[in-house]
């Protein structure tokens, strides 16, 4: 049985209870080294292979994954995040399927989450914004055009940017391109809920000093969108004494 597992977003104590569960029972560990908080392997049952794909290729990835299985072991596949995330877990489930081995999926805490707690941020505040748009720059892997920054820029809604640090000069000059003013406000966060968090606040148009400033290359979300703010929003209508709902009747 192969066991999908998202690791959270960074802290040892963010990864859920079933996918801890399932690194103390795993024979095998392939875990994204370059992303993963090592301290999430502490709690490996001796004799167990740890493996970290950073350094491996996909058909090496599932080369460990067909022996594991053929040696009747199971095996967590450990990703950062939740792997539904620009994970590349479909490719690995799409192999698996097509030699009619076992495999689930264990959810975990996404960075976008850990960076909202971060800046304890609410991204959908009401007469701000209700939309939450998590996208990435076009890099190494292509965009489709109509899923570009610039595109999505046009609603000005609430942004979270994956794999983006890298291009933030480019990022900003597409963000104000597609519909941002330049002031709107935004957030850097970096490595979300690790040690050494640290977060910043600045605007579009300052993404790329910011980041230069304070030696952000990597390992970083950006949120842009005037939630940032949290400020101007209105009240929820759910606890509004004069809204009913199912469990509880409007109050004069």
């Amino acid at each position: 049985m192969i066991r999908f597992v998202g690791a959270g977003c960074g802290a040892a104590d963010l990864i859920t209870v079933r996918g801890q569960r399932l690194l103390q029972e795993a024979d095998v560990i392939i875990y994204a080294g370059s992303l993963v908080n090592p301290a999430l392997l502490e709690v490996k049952k001796d004799g167990c292979r740890v493996y970290n794909s950073a350094e491996m290729t996909l058909e090496e990835v599932l080369s460990v994954m067909y022996d594991a299985e053929a040696q009747g072991l199971m095996t967590v596949r450990l990703h950062t995040g939740d792997p539904c995330l620009f994970g590349a877990i479909r490719e690995q489930m799409d192999a698996l399927d097509e030699k009619g081995i076992a495999y689930d999926y264990t959810p975990g805490v996404s960075s976008f989450c850990g960076a909202a707690a971060a800046l304890n941020m609410e991204y959908t505040l009401p007469g701000v914004s209700q939309s939450v748009v998590i996208t990435r720059m076009a890099g190494r892997t292509p965009v489709p055009e109509r899923e570009s920054v610039r595109a999505f820029a046009q609603h000005r809604a609430t942004m979270v940017l994956f794999l983006s640090t890298g291009l933030l000069e480019k990022t900003q000059e597409e963000l104000i391109a597609g519909g941002y003013p330049s002031d709107t406000p935004a957030a850097i966060v970096y490595k979300a809920s690790w040690p050494d968090e640290r977060t910043f606040l600045c605007t579009i148009g300052t993404l790329a000093a910011c980041a230069k400033e304070n030696g952000v290359k990597k390992t970083a979300l950006i949120i842009v969108g005037d939630t940032v703010r949290q400020s101007g929003y209105a009240r929820s209508e759910l606890y509004n004494p004069t809204f009913a709902t199912e469990f509880r009747p409007a109050k004069e």
